[in-house]
């Protein structure tokens, strides 16, 4: 591997510069050269939007997945660019709770068929809620996000960049002021210097003089990079706004649809504790209201075949069921699709009107 030992000098002969630069900034021994108050006014403002939107985004994901082990392992995923795999809602865990209790009380008692019915609709609920959290992450979260991995730290790289050509060209003052207190030549700095190597004071300043203005050169190109870049703040000030009103609809959509759902639910409770001559304890025979006739009903949640008399099912399909006999099965229905055909679960469905 081949070295640049004239390079590898120069850049730790650099650092010190800069350490010792810093080092007399804070004793108070030498002089700093401070930004215009407009670039100071500017930094103020990325600095104040970032922390704020690192705060926002975390007070966000902590509403959207209160877990925090949820949070840690889908910032995990999101790291190693793998997708994350799916996981239920606790309200969808609740309806599966619900149907599985419904379905050990009987879905043909009042009881039960209740059971089954709310845990349905949890499910709905769940399910809408997950959407929810999909949505808001998409409009609000993820921009945020977004800006703070891209933009904020492209303008912190550049700003840290100009922090150091500022400590280069403080460096180099401070040596043009050391050359020509040497030479005796006026200056408002009283800082001692001896000739070094045999190089006559004259040509030392000189050097000092080329090495401050290519210093000062940089210094201002930085500063106007960094300027440029912290005035687009603005621009992104506005961007974040329209993805705050994004998320505000699509909360109010959420809490919207939520309503409907348990609405339509008390709805149907209502109808089904009002039926006339039903005993709440007397089971209720389906194959009086369906006739045995095929039906069209929708898939409430995912369902794996357990054997090959089973069909598997995907949520939100429609599909054709009947009972599976003349004596109705509290479980399960007779299900088809196109050609498929099989034994499908009773609490996996809602059936079509």
């Amino acid at each position: 591997m081949d070295f640049n030992v004239k390079k590898i000098v120069k850049d730790a002969g650099a650092a010190i510069s800069r350490v010792v630069q810093m080092t007399e900034e804070k004793l108070g021994t030498s002089e700093k050269t401070e930004l215009d108050a407009h670039f100071e006014n500017l930094w103020d403002r990325a600095d104040n939007t970032r922390n704020w939107t690192e705060k926002l985004v975390r007070n966000t994901e902590a509403v959207l997945i209160p877990n925090p082990g949820n949070r840690i392992e889908d910032f995990i995923y999101e790291k190693i660019d793998k997708k994350r795999p799916s996981r239920l809602s606790n309200l969808e865990y609740l309806g599966l709770d619900m149907i599985e209790a419904g379905n050990m009380f009987g879905p043909g008692t009042a009881y039960g068929s209740s059971l089954i019915k709310v845990g349905q609709w949890e499910q709905k609920l769940g399910q809408n809620e997950r959407d929810f959290i999909g949505s808001a992450a998409m409009c609000f979260t993820q921009p945020l996000r977004k800006f703070l991995d891209t933009e904020m730290k492209t303008i912190l790289k550049e700003k840290n960049l100009l922090e150091t050509k500022r400590l280069d060209l403080d460096a180099c003052k401070n040596r043009v002021r050391k050359a020509r207190s040497m030479l005796g030549q006026p200056t408002h700095f009283a800082l001692p210097m001896t000739q070094k190597d045999g190089i006559p004071p004259e040509e030392v300043l000189e050097q000092a003089e080329r090495d401050l203005r290519i210093a000062q050169s940089e210094f201002d190109r930085q500063a106007e990079i960094t300027k440029l870049l912290l005035e687009g703040i603005g621009s992104s000030h506005a961007a974040h706004q329209r993805c705050l009103l994004e998320f505000v609809e699509t909360q109010a959509r959420f809490y919207s649809q939520c309503t409907t759902i348990m609405t339509d639910l008390q709805r149907e409770l209502a109808s089904m504790s009002s039926m006339p001559g039903v005993d709440p304890n007397s089971p209720i025979n389906p194959k009086n209201e369906w006739n045995n006739e095929m039906r069209k009903a929708r898939v409430i949640y995912d369902y794996d075949a357990q054997d090959t008399t089973e069909m598997s099912l995907m949520a939100n399909e429609i599909i054709m069921v009947k009972e599976l006999g003349d004596k109705p099965n509290e479980d399960y229905l007779y299900g088809e699709r196109g050609h498929q055909k099989g034994k499908v679960p009773r609490a996996f469905l809602e059936f079509i009107s």
